[in-house]
């Protein structure tokens, strides 16, 4: 029996690295690659200018996308499109996203270092309705059940857990909101409830505690 064909679209900034994920799928007869986007704005639009002729099954989204947050599409794709699965890719460590990836609706989250062999399953089993999970986000997601739902970064709203990112790296809030969209004196108030959620009160003091609290996160 012929197997279903599975239409994939590649989300990822870097072409390079879209070049490698194709070069990868074409190993698998049932996946094909129906499209690419170096942008959130268009695996959006790409998505939807699919549907009427060859709807798109899996989208392997980048987490960091030049245009606004991973994250918000993966939102945004799931508002629209509740169907879609949603398979996000990330260089950074599970422990990091992947339970707030998987609370948002994706159906896994992988490593863009996994080996072929492991992304040709994931999107077939994402594709088949499933939810792929690593030995590491499966303990990321159990640790987080043990939890408070008020401990840790995972207390923090989405919009919260946006600006926490970017104080950490060293953005100031005009910088935010200019990456965000907001205005300087929102992200101030975003800024205030994630110091007070942490326990924290400067943003040395909030490096210090993601720092801290990535150390003390389960570990893949």
């Amino acid at each position: 029996m012929t197997q279903a064909l599975v239409n994939v679209l590649i989300a990822d900034d870097h072409r390079i690295v879209r070049a490698g994920i194709r070069q990868m799928l074409a190993e698998a007869a049932d996946l094909a690659v129906v499209g690419e986007a170096g942008s959130g704005a268009e695996a959006l639009a790409l998505v939807a200018s699919l549907a009427p002729t060859q709807p798109v099954d899996v989208v392997l989204l980048d987490i960091a996308m030049p245009d606004g947050d991973g994250l918000d599409v993966l939102r945004e794709l799931k508002n629209r499109w509740p169907g879609l699965q949603v398979l996000m890719l990330s260089t950074y460590p599970e422990k990091h996203y992947a339970v707030r990836c998987l609370k948002l609706g994706a159906s896994g989250y992988l490593n863009k270092s996994a080996d072929p062999d492991i992304m040709i399953s994931a999107l077939r089993k994402v594709a088949a309705g499933g939810v792929y999970l690593t030995q590491a986000t499966a303990e990321a997601l159990a640790g987080t059940l043990g939890k408070s739902s008020r401990e840790g970064p995972e207390a923090l709203s989405h919009r919260e857990h946006q600006v926490f990112r970017l104080l950490i790296s060293g953005h100031s809030v005009s910088d935010i909101g200019a990456k965000l969209g907001l205005a300087s004196n929102t992200v101030s108030t975003y800024r205030a409830r994630i110091l007070e959620k942490t326990g924290t009160k400067n943003d040395v003091e909030l490096a210090l505690y993601a720092e801290r609290y990535a150390k003390t996160a389960p570990q893949g």
